[in-house]
């Protein structure tokens, strides 16, 4: 199951996911982001992806083309802010951030095939 809530919080568009982002919740994820986006055209947006518990590669292939359109992320705990992480180096854009600390992805083309990479932050 997902939970995803939509509000307005300043000048940014903020979606609160919690949950599985898997299986038929991605189509949803997806439906909800085109609904919010043409409600707030050119407002900026965060995915707050604190609260999600799993993510299957259709999830994660569908933050790749959220987060390239310069939406900004939020997560906590290793395997989301490493999830986050690969997709910043797999799928380069702005707007990646974990608590404490910013990723700025490296410059480059998207880089297809690579699973399972993780980063281990201290």
């Amino acid at each position: 199951m997902l939970k995803i809530t939509t509000r307005t919080e300043g000048e940014e568009l903020r979606l609160k996911l919690e949950g599985d982002l898997a299986g038929t919740w991605v189509a949803d994820l997806e439906e909800c982001w085109h609904a919010a986006r043409d409600s707030s055209p050119g407002k900026p947006a965060c995915l707050d992806l604190t609260g999600v518990t799993r993510v299957d590669e259709a999830g994660r292939y569908l933050l790749a083309l959220i987060h390239g359109t310069g939406a900004r992320m939020v997560a906590t705990g290793v395997e989301m802010t490493d999830l986050l992480d690969s997709i910043g180096r797999d799928w380069p854009a702005k707007g990646l951030e974990a608590p404490g600390r910013a990723a700025t992805p490296a410059p480059g083309p998207p880089r297809p095939g690579r699973r399972g990479s993780s980063r281990h932050v201290s």
